[in-house]
């Protein structure tokens, strides 16, 4: 009978290690997602924001003149998807920020600061898409124009601003998917109490 009561002790000291060691590792990836999240984010506002290239372009302007040169900049504040597209990454970079910040702090688990540090990771994943969708769509006008408008493609001039704005949009991208992954953290850890 010693021998069952131990058992049965020893299995429930198992199960409370095994939770334990769930909540450890559920916190240490929250965190690991976290600085991800803060990271790319980070990036992608950082790549865009310092991106612009200014080129020397002829221009004619009467045609029995010769052609005029020009210097043409541009710049990522010229287009209003481009600021979104960083301001978004700016505000989901400082949401993650502010969140590893309470996460280390609020190591009892307080369940009103979880709970809203969960709809802001949801605020933000929407966010971040958003911004995405606004800088891929400003992206996709530079690269191929638009004929019924008459706005020529200006990829084909400026191709190491383009090829800096796409490469801020896929980081962005990844960070929005650490958001992402996130909530889905989040979601299965609700699943698993119940």
């Amino acid at each position: 009978m010693e021998r069952e009561n131990r058992a049965s002790v020893g299995g429930m000291e198992g199960d409370q290690d095994v939770r334990v060691a769930n909540k450890r590792s559920l916190r240490c990836s929250d965190l690991v997602l976290r600085f991800v999240a803060l990271a790319f984010t980070l990036v992608a506002a950082v790549v865009l924001g310092v991106d612009k290239q200014t080129k020397h372009m002829e221009v004619t302007i009467v045609s029995s003149q010769p052609p005029v040169h020009v210097s043409v900049a541009s710049k990522w504040h010229y287009l209003s998807a481009f600021v979104y597209f960083v301001v978004a990454n700016a505000i989901a970079c400082s949401h993650a920020a502010i969140s590893i910040l309470l996460t280390l702090a609020s190591r009892g688990g307080k369940k009103n600061v979880a709970l809203m540090i969960i709809i802001l990771d949801l605020v933000m994943v929407a966010l971040l898409f958003s911004g995405i969708g606004a800088a891929t769509t400003a992206g996709l006008l530079g690269f191929q124009g638009n004929k019924h408008v008459q706005w020529n493609k200006v990829c084909n001039k400026f191709g190491k601003f383009c090829n800096q704005a796409i490469a801020a949009v896929a980081i962005s991208m990844l960070g929005s998917l650490a958001f992402l992954l996130l909530v889905l953290l989040a979601a299965l850890n609700v699943h698993k109490k119940h």
